[in-house]
């Protein structure tokens, strides 16, 4: 690998004591044939202002494309999914080049999938099997995934970057199934949960996936997503809490809202650490307390939802890094309960439900995770569905 730019990026005044010092930190997020690359810029930036920075993709020792940007984060676009990436940066000012980070690490792109589970037609009958998806970076109807083992609503999901799981529910709430999720299919017995439970929540890491609270326990218990087998006990949420909803970033999972046997609309929020068991640790609060609340997240920010008591259109926003109340992100599309949420590194997507008429919906509605604001139309679900669950390849805590 060089040490330097080619040539022609080199200034008639090239001077190499007064070129900028390399960028430093640099990582890489996957996306779907594409990457984003951030980085610090240099301290040093030497004999004048950085005018540009660039991107130098690699696939093993093969050189594959360079990408110019004026900040960071840069995204390279024009890969190819299931191609592993790494990636060093330069800057540039009058006087020339300077020196090349080192690399990021390797990252693979891949189709943003995101799926749907379970669920039931009418506010209180008409459990269903379907499993369905979407692309999450391009707006449309879902499409037939396959089926879950069993009929099964009030479940939760959560997902690696290759697996989905599904735990829970009524239809038979000990039970936990999985899919491949870049491959259409029927889900496969993964295990059973370590105490039976529905209207739980779940977020995940790369390789654990953790399942909290459902009909007023407080039970949090985990699976490791890659190897099949019964979940084991991880510890206690803050509250009993039924109707909850989980997100996380790669360290850190989030449970917000629900119902308990006292409060009907709870604001609470609790956060763990998932490589860690224990009990979970009180975050903040919700703008709104309410339950059957859907959540998904980037790697910085968690969003929640909708939800009940009364049909809401209200989404919240965290930093999952920095514990504190919620804020106003925006307004779903249709007020509505009973959702679920997924997402991929920049997009939350919200499916289904059940509105103010208690009437069961199809709609899906996106938000971009980074600026607030309302939600728009994605596209429909295969039918009407409320207390479904959803999980993505690409979510915050990948």
């Amino acid at each position: 690998m060089p040490l330097r730019p080619p040539a022609g990026f080199i200034s008639a005044n090239y001077d190499p004591l007064k070129n900028p010092d390399a960028p430093t930190g640099v990582t890489a997020t996957a996306g779907d044939t594409q990457a984003t690359v951030s980085f610090t810029a240099p301290a040093n930036v030497g004999g004048s202002a950085i005018s540009e920075y660039q991107v130098v993709t690699y696939t093993g020792s093969t050189y594959v494309k360079n990408q110019s940007g004026a900040s960071s984060p840069i995204t390279v676009t024009g890969l190819s999914n299931g191609t592993a990436y790494t990636f060093n940066v330069w800057a540039l000012n009058s006087y020339g080049p300077g020196a090349w980070s080192a690399a990021s690490g390797s990252v693979t792109p891949a189709l943003q999938r995101g799926i749907f589970s379970g669920g039931q037609t009418t506010l209180s009958t008409g459990r269903i099997n379907v499993i369905q998806y979407i692309s999450i970076s391009t707006a449309g109807n879902t499409t037939d995934f396959g089926d879950l083992s069993v009929a099964k609503s009030y479940l939760a999901s959560c997902a690696s970057s290759t697996r989905g799981i599904f735990g829970g529910g009524l239809g038979n709430q000990a039970t936990i199934d999985y899919v491949t999720i870049a491959t259409t299919g029927n889900s496969t017995s993964f295990g059973n949960l370590n105490v039976s439970a529905y209207f739980l929540g779940a977020c995940s890491s790369a390789t654990r996936g953790v399942f909290g609270g459902g009909d007023t326990i407080n039970v949090l218990q985990y699976v490791t997503i890659a190897t099949t087998g019964n979940a084991l006990d991880f510890g206690d949420l803050t509250i009993a809490v039924y109707g909850v909803a989980g997100c996380s970033s790669s360290t850190r999972g989030i449970f917000g809202g629900g119902q308990t046997a006292s409060v009907a609309n709870e604001n609470t929020i609790s956060y763990i650490t998932i490589a860690t068991t224990g009990n979970a640790t009180d975050f903040g609060d919700l703008t709104v307390g309410r339950n059957q609340i859907a959540s998904c997240s980037s790697s910085t920010r968690g969003l929640f939802a909708g939800g009940g008591g009364a049909a809401s259109n209200v989404i919240d926003y965290i930093t999952i890094a920095s514990t504190g109340n919620a804020t106003d992100f925006g307004d779903l599309t249709i007020a509505r309960f009973g959702l679920a949420g997924c997402s991929s590194p920049t997009r939350g997507v919200f499916g289904g439900g059940a509105d103010s008429g208690n009437v069961v919906i199809n709609v899906i509605d996106y938000v971009t995770i980074a600026s607030a604001g309302n939600a728009t139309d994605f596209g429909d679900l295969i039918s009407s569905i409320m207390y479904l669950a959803a999980c993505s390849n690409a979510h915050g805590g990948l």
